[in-house]
């Protein structure tokens, strides 16, 4: 089970290294991966606000065509459009959903952000229906909240 406080203490660490956003954002797709066996896909969008859509930072899992996602497009997209986190259960009956892998049910997007500020987001899928709970949902996002701590630091 992820255990996001030592997955955030890490990036703190690192963070206190000097290390930049890049490093951050593979440590804690790498860290999260591997922290769940429900969690088959696990990938970090970054938004780009001039093109309005997603760009693929890093990802572990098989490879998706997916590497720019327009806000509003699948539940990534939808995810900035209302400036939410999304949870479905079951990615068959989503309309919106962009299918990479035939083998996904569920998939859980929090985002990267600092008050209103989006700066992108964590991608979660896996292979079983209504995997991911509201626990999981609270964990993700104090790493998403830690990496956009270190992405609103870069920026100033």
């Amino acid at each position: 089970m992820l255990d996001g406080t030592t997955v955030v203490h890490d990036l703190q660490r690192l963070r206190d290294e000097g290390h930049l956003s890049d490093a951050l954002l593979r440590n804690a797709v790498k860290q999260i991966n591997k922290s769940d066996p429900r969690f088959d896909w696990v990938g970090v969008y970054l938004f780009n606000e001039e093109k309005n859509e997603l760009w693929l930072h890093n990802y572990v899992g098989a490879p998706t065509e997916h590497a720019k996602i327009p806000v509003g497009t699948g539940v990534c997209g939808t995810a900035v459009a209302e400036k939410a986190n999304q949870i479905v259960n079951d990615v068959t009956e989503a309309e919106n959903y962009l299918a990479c892998n035939p083998d996904v049910r569920s998939e859980m997007v929090v985002l990267i952000r600092a008050g209103d500020q989006i700066f992108g987001q964590i991608d979660i899928d896996s292979s079983d229906e209504a995997a991911f709970t509201e626990d999981d949902e609270k964990e993700i996002s104090a790493i998403g909240d830690k990496l956009a701590e270190q992405i609103a630091a870069e920026r100033r």
